[in-house]
């Protein structure tokens, strides 16, 4: 797409963050807009570093994809194997595949299929969502919708739980487990998770439209990031991190994280071990949506190009996603 066309359509929707274009680590395009801080006019530029919502959900799965060459987990384990007598409406037959695949059935403590408007508040007192463990009164309580390995039902439930699977196994807190098995090994070196109250001069704000006023999402997302999804990234960092996915330095089960296992037809795409595929082609997407975010990325590893879109606004990103990949 021609950088003019670009430039045109964020114009056109004000969109806020930044687009990136490379192939095989040359960059082709790459271009911020609109501002980082809005109270203090802070510009974004294209170092600056965005929250990517769900798209986190890809860093869970090879998190614990990684736990599984190792033997601390298999795909088979049952999550009621290591949560005890913890949340116990989920089913005894629910395994670590199901949760991966979206397939789990379990209830969902922010559950996408019921109509809601992303400037609602969901996370109840926010501000104690420091650890995996405090997920667990939020995670608790929600009935089965379906049984597991019946449908593909998204669950955002489901990767806070892999994320406590995951420390239960390795005795290794969640985010420290991302750092060394991810975000070390793919030189990620300027992507981490960051509390909303206190982000570092170089991140993004979230903004949604509250009371006619466009304000921060502090009291929309848990203060820490965690199972699924809402690090904090670059575009550069996110290109490092497809690179070494595909070059297997993150881990050596490349094909198998990207085998389709279900189709998605009401999304137009398939879904693998944590990451969304195109319908038809080998293309593998991270994507996210959330109070004051949202960003996709799509990697075509034939020709080794990515595409990322960042912005710090729940709309800005779709625009310019949808022409790129048209």
């Amino acid at each position: 797409m021609p950088q003019q066309n670009i430039d045109k359509i964020a114009e056109d929707t004000n969109f806020s963050g930044v687009v990136s274009i490379d192939r095989e680590g040359e960059i082709e395009f790459a271009r911020a807009y609109g501002w980082a801080n809005r109270v203090y006019r802070v510009a974004n530029t294209v170092d600056t570093r965005f929250g990517i919502a769900s798209g986190g959900k890809g860093l869970t799965a090879l998190t614990v994809v990684s736990l599984v060459r190792e033997g601390l987990l298999d795909l088979k384990t049952t999550a009621r194997s290591l949560l005890g007598e913890d949340l116990p409406l989920i089913a005894d037959d629910v395994t670590v595949e199901h949760l991966l695949t979206h397939t789990s059935g379990i209830g969902d403590y922010l559950d996408e299929e019921v109509e809601s408007e992303i400037t609602d508040y969901f996370m109840g007192a926010a501000h104690e969502l420091t650890t995996t463990e405090a997920f667990l009164p939020l995670l608790d309580g929600h009935p089965t919708k379906f049984r597991a390995g019946e449908r593909f039902g998204y669950c955002n439930s489901g990767f806070v739980i892999l994320a406590l699977l995951a420390e239960r196994a390795s005795g290794t807190s969640y985010h420290n487990l991302v750092r060394e098995r991810i975000l070390r090994p793919a030189g990620m070196n300027r992507t981490d998770f960051f509390r909303s109250d206190e982000l570092p001069a170089d991140a993004a704000v979230g903004y949604l439209p509250l009371d006619g006023v466009d304000r921060s999402n502090v009291f929309h997302l848990p203060v820490l990031a965690n199972g699924d999804g809402g690090i904090h990234t670059t575009a550069a960092d996110i290109s490092r991190f497809w690179r070494a996915f595909f070059t297997g330095n993150i881990v050596d089960a490349v094909e198998e994280v990207v085998r389709p296992r279900r189709d998605v037809p009401e999304e137009s795409l398939r879904y693998g071990l944590g990451f969304w595929l195109h319908e038809k082609t080998d293309e593998v997407i991270l994507a996210g949506y959330d109070a004051g975010v949202s960003f996709k990325s799509t990697h075509d590893p034939r020709t080794g190009t990515t595409t990322t879109v960042l912005s710090n606004t729940s709309p800005g990103a779709w625009p310019i996603a949808r022409a790129l990949t048209s």
